[in-house]
Protein backbone atom coordinates (compact mmCIF):
# COMPACT_ATOMS: atom_id res chain seq x y z
CA UNK A 1 0.00 0.00 0.00
CA UNK A 2 1.44 3.20 -1.25
CA UNK A 3 0.10 6.66 0.86
CA UNK A 4 -0.73 9.70 -1.37
CA UNK A 5 1.01 12.96 0.11
CA UNK A 6 -2.50 13.49 0.33
CA UNK A 7 -3.21 11.06 2.97
CA UNK A 8 -5.24 9.02 0.71
CA UNK A 9 -4.11 5.57 0.24
CA UNK A 10 -3.00 3.73 -2.89
CA UNK A 11 -4.68 0.18 -3.03
CA UNK A 12 -3.40 -2.56 -5.85
CA UNK A 13 -5.96 -5.53 -6.92
CA UNK A 14 -5.25 -8.33 -9.26
CA UNK A 15 -8.38 -8.48 -11.80
CA UNK A 16 -10.33 -5.96 -10.78
CA UNK A 17 -13.54 -5.77 -12.34
CA UNK A 18 -12.80 -2.82 -14.60
CA UNK A 19 -16.00 -0.68 -16.78
CA UNK A 20 -14.73 1.28 -19.94
CA UNK A 21 -15.29 4.41 -18.76
CA UNK A 22 -12.87 4.00 -15.85
CA UNK A 23 -10.27 2.74 -18.33
CA UNK A 24 -10.75 5.63 -21.12
CA UNK A 25 -10.31 7.54 -18.56
CA UNK A 26 -7.38 6.72 -17.39
CA UNK A 27 -6.16 6.67 -21.07
CA UNK A 28 -7.14 9.79 -22.02
CA UNK A 29 -4.80 11.51 -18.66
CA UNK A 30 -1.97 9.26 -19.45
CA UNK A 31 -1.77 8.58 -23.50
CA UNK A 32 -4.55 11.58 -24.24
CA UNK A 33 -6.31 9.45 -26.15
CA UNK A 34 -8.51 6.61 -26.03
CA UNK A 35 -8.45 2.78 -26.04
CA UNK A 36 -8.74 1.95 -29.61
CA UNK A 37 -11.24 -0.58 -28.54
CA UNK A 38 -13.26 -1.14 -25.96
CA UNK A 39 -11.10 -2.45 -23.37
CA UNK A 40 -13.04 -5.85 -21.75
CA UNK A 41 -12.02 -7.29 -25.08
CA UNK A 42 -8.18 -6.90 -23.85
CA UNK A 43 -8.76 -8.02 -20.55
CA UNK A 44 -10.47 -11.30 -22.09
CA UNK A 45 -7.58 -12.24 -23.95
CA UNK A 46 -5.06 -11.74 -20.83
CA UNK A 47 -3.14 -13.38 -18.13
CA UNK A 48 -4.04 -10.58 -15.64
CA UNK A 49 -4.14 -7.03 -15.03
CA UNK A 50 -3.20 -5.16 -11.96
CA UNK A 51 -5.12 -1.51 -10.89
CA UNK A 52 -4.17 0.80 -8.62
CA UNK A 53 -6.97 2.99 -6.71
CA UNK A 54 -7.39 6.13 -4.73
CA UNK A 55 -10.58 5.15 -2.84
CA UNK A 56 -12.91 4.65 -5.91
CA UNK A 57 -11.02 6.59 -8.75
CA UNK A 58 -8.39 3.72 -10.53
CA UNK A 59 -5.34 5.70 -10.93
CA UNK A 60 -2.64 3.21 -12.05
CA UNK A 61 -2.94 0.04 -14.65
CA UNK A 62 -1.36 -2.55 -15.98
CA UNK A 63 -2.46 -5.15 -18.40
CA UNK A 64 -0.09 -8.71 -18.99
CA UNK A 65 -1.11 -10.08 -22.41
CA UNK A 66 0.55 -13.49 -23.45
CA UNK A 67 0.98 -16.06 -25.89
CA UNK A 68 -0.45 -18.80 -23.74
CA UNK A 69 2.86 -20.13 -22.92
CA UNK A 70 6.34 -19.04 -22.39
CA UNK A 71 5.99 -15.01 -23.07
CA UNK A 72 4.12 -12.36 -21.66
CA UNK A 73 3.73 -8.95 -22.29
CA UNK A 74 3.49 -5.62 -20.42
CA UNK A 75 1.08 -3.29 -22.40
CA UNK A 76 -0.63 0.04 -21.18
CA UNK A 77 1.19 0.54 -17.88
CA UNK A 78 -0.12 4.20 -16.86
CA UNK A 79 -0.01 6.21 -13.51
CA UNK A 80 -2.33 9.10 -13.50
CA UNK A 81 0.02 12.49 -14.55
CA UNK A 82 -0.30 14.31 -10.93
CA UNK A 83 0.34 10.53 -8.92
CA UNK A 84 3.69 9.98 -10.98
CA UNK A 85 6.76 9.23 -9.81
CA UNK A 86 5.82 8.03 -6.05
CA UNK A 87 6.58 4.11 -7.05
CA UNK A 88 3.05 3.48 -8.35
CA UNK A 89 3.30 2.12 -11.13
CA UNK A 90 6.85 -0.08 -10.42
CA UNK A 91 4.49 -1.65 -7.98
CA UNK A 92 1.89 -2.31 -10.58
CA UNK A 93 4.60 -4.19 -12.84
CA UNK A 94 5.99 -6.05 -9.92
CA UNK A 95 2.66 -7.55 -9.08
CA UNK A 96 2.39 -8.44 -13.01
CA UNK A 97 5.68 -9.99 -12.73
CA UNK A 98 4.98 -11.89 -9.61
CA UNK A 99 1.19 -13.47 -11.58
CA UNK A 100 3.41 -14.14 -14.86
CA UNK A 101 6.19 -15.87 -12.52
CA UNK A 102 3.65 -18.08 -10.88
CA UNK A 103 2.10 -18.75 -13.83
CA UNK A 104 5.36 -20.00 -15.52
CA UNK A 105 5.95 -17.41 -17.93
CA UNK A 106 9.56 -17.70 -18.71
CA UNK A 107 10.21 -14.00 -20.73
CA UNK A 108 8.22 -10.88 -20.11
CA UNK A 109 8.69 -8.02 -23.09
CA UNK A 110 7.78 -4.41 -22.23
CA UNK A 111 5.55 -2.32 -24.60
CA UNK A 112 6.58 1.01 -24.14
CA UNK A 113 8.40 4.21 -25.92
CA UNK A 114 11.67 5.40 -24.82
CA UNK A 115 11.34 7.94 -23.06
CA UNK A 116 9.93 4.88 -20.34
CA UNK A 117 13.16 3.40 -20.85
CA UNK A 118 14.54 4.51 -17.37
CA UNK A 119 11.28 3.47 -15.39
CA UNK A 120 11.58 -0.26 -17.04
CA UNK A 121 15.02 -0.52 -16.43
CA UNK A 122 14.60 0.23 -12.56
CA UNK A 123 11.20 -2.41 -12.69
CA UNK A 124 14.04 -4.74 -13.53
CA UNK A 125 13.74 -4.86 -17.57
CA UNK A 126 16.91 -5.46 -20.20
CA UNK A 127 18.05 -2.84 -22.13
CA UNK A 128 17.60 -4.95 -25.59
CA UNK A 129 16.33 -4.34 -29.20
CA UNK A 130 12.93 -5.29 -30.71
CA UNK A 131 11.39 -4.92 -33.95
CA UNK A 132 8.00 -3.64 -33.89
CA UNK A 133 5.39 -3.11 -36.78
CA UNK A 134 2.77 -0.19 -36.75
CA UNK A 135 0.11 -1.85 -38.16
CA UNK A 136 -1.99 1.08 -39.24
CA UNK A 137 0.62 3.23 -40.58
CA UNK A 138 2.98 0.50 -42.06
CA UNK A 139 6.08 1.99 -40.78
Amino acid sequence: MITDRDTTEITFEMQPSLTDAQVEELFMDAWGEAPPVPYGRVLARSLTWVAAFQGDALVGFVNLAWDGGAHAFVTDAMVRSDLRQRGIGLELVGRAVEAARAAGVRWIHADYEPHLDGFFAKAGFLNTRARVLHVRSGT
